[in-house]
C-alpha cells in the first residue's frame, strides 16, 4: 500500500491542539504537507504567543507520522505567526531590541552584497570578494543572510554545526582566512526555512550581534535577492558602510537592480559601486569572445548613478566549478584571469577605505 496525504492527515488528526482543544488538522495548523516517494514534509504553523506549548506536540506529530508504513524520511518545521523572540533554531536567548542602527561589536565596517533578482551570481561574488580581501591581509567575516537559499557553506567548503558554549553566543566557522556564519549551518541541506518576516528579522539580528565575530576589518553580508525584510532589517539595525550591487548586463536584471538601488537610497545606505557579472564569455577552444547576456549595461547604469563600476566578471566554467567544489576561484586558482577580477575589486575597496 502506497503512503498518501490522507494517511498522514489521519495520523495527525489524532493529536490534540493544546490551545483550541480540537485536532491539529481541524485547527488548520498543518500547512504545506507533501508526500512523495516516502518523503513526508509539513509545517506546523502555530501562534507565536503559544509556541512553547507546541514543542511537545511537534515531537508527538513526528512520532505519529514516522510510525506510518512507508515513511522513509520526515521533515517537520514549526513556525509562528509572530515571533517576539528570534527563531529557536539558533538556540540563543532573547535580547533587547535596539532603537536604531548599531555597530556590531569588533566589526569596523559592514558591506552588503545585493542584487535585484536571483541568479546573477551575487553569492559567488560575495564568497570570492571575502577571500580576496583576506588575501589582501584584511580580517574578514562573511554573513550569509540569504536565509531561503544559503549557499556560502558549500562555496567556502564549511560543514558542521556551530557551537554555543554559553547558550548566548555562537562560535562561527572559519576557512580560507574568512570567518563565516550562515543559517545553512543550522539546518539540514534539504531542509526549507519556512519563516515569516519577524522570524527572519530576529535571526538576522542574532547572527549580527550574538555571533563571536572577533575583531574584523570588514564584514561582508550576502543578502537575498530583492527588496524584502532582510534587506530592510540590515539597513535599519546595523551601521552599514555601503552596498555593492551585482547584476548581469541584460535589461531584465538591470530593471530589478534599479529597484534594489532605490531601496538602499530610501534607507539611507550609500552605494559603493556596481559589478557586472557574467559580462563576457571566451570560448576555451577557439578563443572567440561572446557577450551571452549583453555587455555594458551595468557600466551605463553606474555612470547614470555616478557610482564606480567595480568590475566586469567573465562568465567562466572555472568560477562555477570552484564554487561548487568548496574553494572559490580566488583560492583554487589565484593566478587565473578570473581570480584577478575579484582581487581587483578587493584592492579598490581597500584603497577607498571600505575594507
Amino acid at each position: 500500500m502506497t503512503l498518501c496525504r490522507e494517511d498522514v492527515l489521519a495520523a495527525l488528526n489524532t493529536l490534540t491542539d493544546p490551545v483550541s482543544g480540537g485536532s491539529l488538522v481541524e485547527a488548520g495548523l498543518i500547512k504545506a504537507l507533501t508526500v512523495e516517494d516516502g518523503v513526508v514534509r509539513f509545517v506546523l504553523e502555530v501562534s507565536g504567543s503559544h509556541a512553547a506549548a507546541y514543542t511537545k506536540v511537534k515531537d508527538q506529530a513526528e512520532a505519529k507520522v514516522q510510525a506510518l508504513p512507508g515513511v522513509e524520511k520526515l521533515s517537520v518545521v514549526m513556525t509562528a505567526h509572530s515571533a517576539p523572540a528570534a527563531p529557536p533554531d539558533l538556540g540563543l536567548g532573547r535580547r533587547s531590541e535596539p532603537t536604531g542602527p548599531e555597530k556590531v561589536p569588533g566589526v569596523d565596517r559592514i558591506i552588503a552584497i545585493a542584487s535585484g533578482k536571483g541568479g546573477v551570481g551575487k553569492s559567488t561574488v560575495a564568497a570570492n570578494l571575502a577571500c580576496a580581501l583576506a588575501a589582501e591581509g584584511r580580517r574578514v567575516g562573511l554573513l550569509d543572510a540569504d536565509v531561503y537559499g544559503p549557499s556560502q557553506p558549500r562555496m567556502l567548503g564549511v560543514s558542521g554545526r556551530p557551537s554555543s558554549p554559553d547558550g548566548k553566543t555562537i562560535l562561527p566557522m572559519r576557512n580560507f582566512g574568512v570567518t563565516m556564519m550562515s543559517i545553512g549551518l543550522m539546518t539540514n541541506d534539504d531542509q526549507a526555512v519556512v519563516w515569516r518576516g519577524p522570524m527572519l528579522m530576529g535571526a538576522l539580528q542574532q547572527m549580527l550581534t550574538q555571533v563571536q565575530w572577533g575583531a574584523l576589518d570588514v564584514l561582508i553580508v550576502d543578502l537575498p535577492p530583492g527588496t524584502g525584510d532582510v534587506q530592510m532589517t540590515l539597513a535599519q539595525k546595523a551601521q552599514l558602510d555601503g552596498a555593492i550591487i551585482v547584476s548581469t548586463p541584460q535589461d531584465v536584471a538591470l530593471l530589478d537592480a534599479r529597484k534594489g538601488i532605490d531601496m538602499f537610497n530610501q534607507l539611507g545606505t550609500s552605494i559603493i559601486g556596481m559589478i557586472e557579472n557574467m559580462s563576457t564569455h571566451i570560448c576555451s577552444k577557439c578563443g572567440h569572445e561572446e557577450h551571452t547576456f549583453g555587455h555594458g549595461g551595468v557600466a551605463t547604469e553606474a555612470a547614470k548613478l555616478g557610482v564606480p563600476l567595480l568590475a566586469e566578471i567573465p562568465l567562466h566554467l572555472d568560477i562555477r566549478l570552484a564554487a561548487d567544489g568548496g574553494a572559490p576561484i580566488v583560492v583554487s586558482k589565484p593566478d587565473s584571469p578570473q581570480a584577478a577580477a575579484f582581487r581587483e575589486v578587493a584592492q579598490k575597496l581597500v584603497a577607498a577605505g571600505h575594507a
